[in-house]
């Protein structure tokens, strides 16, 4: 698939989509005229990209935690020096962080909803 269509299925801009594969989040084959072409894969492995810089984690991060999922999902023990060991254990700790923050807003929201007479709306997003 071209970009545009990558761009359509996935909701990410194809300025953004060049950028993440320019950052090697993402790669690409290249037709005969020149234009980017992405398989199916490509899908998941760009929205998963969007999701994590979405979350607060630079791209050189995000580009670490693709790695360390590849990685895991192999046989052979991941490696990783003490140096990627600490920056991670420390970037842990700012996602814990910023999940505490989420929730306590999420729980704020949910419960200012419950009061009202529109609490039934949280109904439907707690269970889905």
């Amino acid at each position: 698939m071209k970009i545009g269509e990558l761009s359509e299925r996935t909701g990410i801009p194809t300025r953004m989509l060049r950028y993440y594969e320019q950052q090697g989040l993402l790669s690409s084959s290249r037709a005969a005229n020149g234009y980017r072409s992405y398989d199916e894969s490509d899908v998941e492995r760009a929205t998963r990209v969007r999701g994590l810089v979405q979350a607060g984690l630079s791209t050189r991060m995000t580009k670490v935690v693709l790695d360390i999922e590849r990685q895991c999902e192999l046989a052979a023990p991941p490696q990783c020096s003490q140096a990627l060991a600490a920056e991670l254990a420390t970037e842990l700790q700012a996602l814990d962080d910023r999940l505490a923050c989420l929730t306590k807003s999420r729980d704020a929201v949910a419960r200012f909803l419950e009061l009202t007479r529109h609490g039934d709306l949280v109904q439907g997003i707690r269970t889905a």
